[in-house]
Parts: structure tokens; C-alpha cells; sequence
């Protein structure tokens, strides 16, 4: 018989705290005794590459590089490489219910810059040697980026070229600094959770963003035109969350060269990814089975098709290279035989989401009587509205549907709050499924409705930007969660 267990989904950056951003370190380790003391064992975060146009986690400048928004300025301080005083700048005094990207950027940046200039000449060069050869490649980019204003890679000249590229040794230092200043502390407050007991989940998107160091540094891994153009781009065939399907614009990659290294990168990338996290969740293994792929000229993902991927092939490689790995497949969406028999073939656990399960008339696979043992199961993830949100978006037949599977015993559904009752009626649903895992976003314990949203696909502007408060985690029913999780067998 499998453990059973359960987890909460929150990113990093919607930890309460005063920076304007959720950052590493006393408030991350806080949240893990928080859930450690419900009966809790996993938490899944975002992932934690750079963020790309519109803040987006999953349109990062980088597969390898870390979030140094992150970065905390406590544990700077802490170190001895700022002053309280500096740290003072960081202090955030807008909306605590809100990530301000624009000021953590601004602010993070200037503390860093203050800390690398106080380090001696050798200690600024210490950096960069001890970094993976792909984050170094991340470091000189950021440097060359910075060199010509902004732009994207391919309007650099000379420097467009991995190879003939000149960027400024002192600049790829200071990014180098920051990126072990991101390792160093997230190994620390990592060790820290491990310690209270909770094993996070991380996320790696399947894509990368075109402007971005993999694919100037990448060569044939992706399938890039001479001019750095591209004739193909991967997006989504229209589904539950667009008529249109999604246009995502990220390169393709070349599986056939690929294949030929022995699927060298991604091994690299899941060994990396193993290094930050105890679990990793594969965003879209679908495209791993096959991808969609549309014409670089359309307007969306509509008119794509569909395209061959690396299948089981890939996973061997990866079962050689890092036999350590421990896998989720993010495997919603369109589906095929092709998906269904490379999640068998892998072994890997797939994912359900509850709201998904509520057509009337149809006995889907994300109801949670069809729920394999082998399994993940969400009330929503990061994608998907809140639970309360949901609710009153739902027809009304698919709303009546849900609330009587799930025995809500009246009163009035669209009460929101930790005590919602049937947001509450929901969860305890999904607990007594068979997963082996299940999974609650915070916003579904507190109970939110549809503006603690976390991301609206397809919308580019204004999202990822949720964040807890202590104030509100503060009137959780730990109790309830507890007990939840014990008659559910999911106390560890």
C-alpha cells in the first residue's frame, strides 16, 4: 500500500513578509511548521527560475538560473554582507495582499549591488567558478543583456554569438554573486523545511522563453532559425481554459539532436532541478509524448498540429542519468494514447483536479471516484480559479452536480472564508480519494474567491501576483486540517 499524504500549494513569492515579495528564509521555514502542524508533508511551490514578460514563472530567461527576488535581506544582513540599516530600502509599504515585482526588482538589485561592493577584489571573483556551467552561461547574459540596454539576444551583434560573445567581467561577477546568494540561501532554508518535516515540490516548465540564455547559449538543443527566428513555436491546442488554445511563442526543440547527445540537456536539467527540490512536477508532460506546434505567423494556437516528441526514450536517458528523480507528470489537457502509454510506461504519478470532474453526465477521470491510487489530486492548481470562484462560475447544473457528490449539507454555498461550508465540503471530498497525494492551494484554505487568483491563462498583465498575509494564516482551523488529515490517513 502507498503512503498516503498531503501537501499545500504556495509559491515563494505569496509568503507573507515585508518585502514586497515573498523571500527565503525565516518566513519560508515558518509556513513549512505552519502545515507540518495540520498533519501537512509536502509543499509545492512555482518555479524558481527568473520570471520573464509579465512576471511569469513559466516564461523564464533562464532553465538553470534562480529568482534572485527571492533572495532574502535578512539572511544578507545576517551573513554580515549588508547592514540593517541598508536593508531599511527594501521595506515595502504598499499592499501586503499583492507581489510588487517592479519595487522587488528595483529594490533586491540595489541591496545586491551594496553587498557585492563591498567585497574584495578576489572575493568577487570567487563566484563564478563554482557555478554550473549553465548558470555561469545565465550570468553572461544577464551581463550582455545589460550591455545593450535590454534588448533581446538576437539585436546584440557579435554578442548575439555564445561563442564570440565579450561581455564585461566585472558585470558577469555580480551576477554571479547573486546567483550563488540564491543557491547558498534557498540550501539553507531548504535543509530547514526538510527538517521540519515537509519535502517541497518544484516545477519545471517544458519550455523555455526565446529570449533567453538556453537558446543563446543552447546551439542545436533548440529549433532556432540562422537569424534567430523561428519557424515554429509551441503553444496549446484550444481547451477547458481557451477556445483558441494557447499561443506560448517558446522555441521547439530538435528531439532528433537531442537524441543524439543522449538527451544530454534535459539530464542536466532534471539533475539541476533535484538539487533544489525533493520532488519535481514536469509542467506539460504531454508535449513530451507529443507537442503541438504552430506556425510562427499565426495569431494563436488554433490552426497548430500536432508533432512527435521523445516519448519513453527521454525518461531512460533520464532514469540512467539521474536515478534519483522523483516525478509528478503534469498530464491535463488534450489527451491521447500517446500520453496514456508514456505515463504507464514511466511509472510516474499523473494529476486530477476536482473541478474538472463536474460535467454532469459524464464520468470524467477527475472525479474523484476514478481516481487512481498512483495519482496527485488538486482542488485547483495555480491555473485554475479558487474553489469559491469556481463555484459561481459553474453552470448552474454542474454547480448543483458538485455540491451533491460532495454532500454539502445546505446552508449557503457562495459563503467564502476559512469556514466556507462548501468549499469545505469539496476538500474533504478530494481527501477521501484514493491519490496517494493531495494537494490544496492556500487560497482554497482561506476559503478566497476569484480575485486571490493566481494566474488566468492568456492573460499576459496583472498575474502571478497573490500573496498570503500572516494575518489571514493566522485564523486557519488547524485543528479541522488536522483532523482531516488523520481520519483520511493522511497524517505523517
Amino acid at each position: 500500500m502507498i503512503n498516503r499524504e498531503s501537501g499545500v500549494l504556495l509559491n515563494i513569492s505569496s509568503l507573507p513578509g515585508r518585502y514586497g515579495i515573498g523571500k527565503f528564509g525565516a518566513e519560508a521555514v515558518a509556513f513549512a511548521h505552519f502545515i507540518k502542524s495540520m498533519g501537512f508533508s509536502r509543499w509545492q511551490v512555482l518555479p524558481f527560475n527568473p520570471v520573464g514578460p509579465g512576471d511569469c514563472p513559466y516564461a523564464s530567461p533562464s532553465a538553470f538560473g534562480g529568482n534572485m527576488l527571492y533572495i532574502s535581506p535578512d539572511m544578507l544582513c545576517e551573513d554580515g554582507y549588508v547592514t540593517p540599516e541598508d536593508i531599511k530600502e527594501c521595506i515595502y509599504y504598499g499592499s501586503p495582499h499583492v507581489a510588487d515585482y517592479e519595487f522587488a526588482s528595483r529594490t533586491t538589485k540595489s541591496l545586491l549591488e551594496k553587498a557585492y561592493a563591498g567585497l574584495t577584489e578576489e572575493g568577487k571573483r570567487s563566484f563564478y567558478p563554482a557555478l554550473d556551467e549553465q548558470v555561469q552561461g545565465y550570468c553572461k547574459f544577464l551581463a550582455l543583456k545589460e550591455k545593450h540596454g535590454g534588448k533581446p539576444f538576437p539585436e546584440w551583434g557579435d554578442d548575439a554569438y555564445f561563442e564570440k560573445a565579450s561581455p564585461d567581467t566585472d558585470r558577469v561577477n555580480f551576477y554571479a554573486f547573486c546567483q550563488s546568494m540564491f543557491f547558498d540561501q534557498w540550501a539553507r532554508t531548504k535543509k530547514e523545511i526538510n527538517k521540519a518535516g515537509i519535502k517541497v515540490i518544484g516545477d519545471i516548465p517544458i519550455y523555455v522563453y526565446s529570449d533567453s540564455a538556453d537558446v543563446w547559449q543552447g546551439g542545436k538543443v533548440f529549433k532556432v532559425n540562422d537569424d534567430f527566428s523561428l519557424s515554429n513555436v509551441a503553444g496549446a491546442p484550444p481547451d477547458y481554459f481557451s477556445e483558441d488554445g494557447q499561443l506560448w511563442g517558446n522555441p521547439l526543440y530538435d528531439w532528433d539532436y537531442l537524441a543524439s547527445t543522449g538527451y544530454d540537456w534535459w539530464c542536466k536539467r532534471i539533475k539541476a532541478s533535484m538539487e533544489l527540490y525533493d520532488t519535481v512536477r514536469i509542467d506539460h508532460f504531454r508535449g513530451l509524448a507529443s507537442y503541438w506546434s504552430v506556425d510562427g505567423k499565426e495569431e494563436t494556437a488554433r490552426n497548430g498540429k500536432w508533432e512527435k516528441g521523445p516519448g519513453i526514450a527521454l525518461f531512460e536517458s533520464i532514469e540512467k542519468a539521474v536515478p534519483e528523480a522523483d516525478i509528478i507528470a503534469e498530464d491535463l489537457g488534450e489527451f491521447g494514447e500517446d500520453v496514456i502509454r508514456l505515463l504507464e510506461d514511466t511509472g510516474y504519478a499523473g494529476m486530477r483536479i476536482i473541478q474538472f470532474g463536474f460535467t454532469p453526465n459524464d464520468n470524467s477521470s477527475h472525479i474523484p471516484h476514478n481516481y487512481p491510487e498512483n495519482s496527485v489530486a488538486y482542488t485547483g492548481t495555480h491555473d485554475n480559479d479558487t474553489l469559491l470562484g469556481w463555484l459561481y462560475s459553474a453552470s448552474p447544473e454542474e454547480r448543483e452536480f458538485a455540491l451533491k457528490y460532495c454532500r454539502f449539507e445546505g446552508g449557503n454555498w457562495g459563503e467564502g472564508g476559512v469556514n466556507a461550508p462548501a468549499v469545505k465540503s469539496i476538500i474533504e471530498t478530494l481527501w477521501r480519494s484514493n491519490s496517494f497525494l493531495a494537494v490544496l492551494p492556500v487560497q482554497d484554505m482561506l476559503g478566497f474567491g476569484e480575485d486571490a487568483r493566481m494566474n488566468r491563462p492568456g492573460v499576459p498583465e496583472g498575474q502571478w501576483r497573490f500573496r498570503a498575509t500572516q494575518e489571514f494564516l493566522d485564523v486557519v482551523d488547524r485543528d479541522r486540517y488536522a483532523e482531516m488529515n488523520r481520519i483520511c490517513f493522511r497524517y505523517n
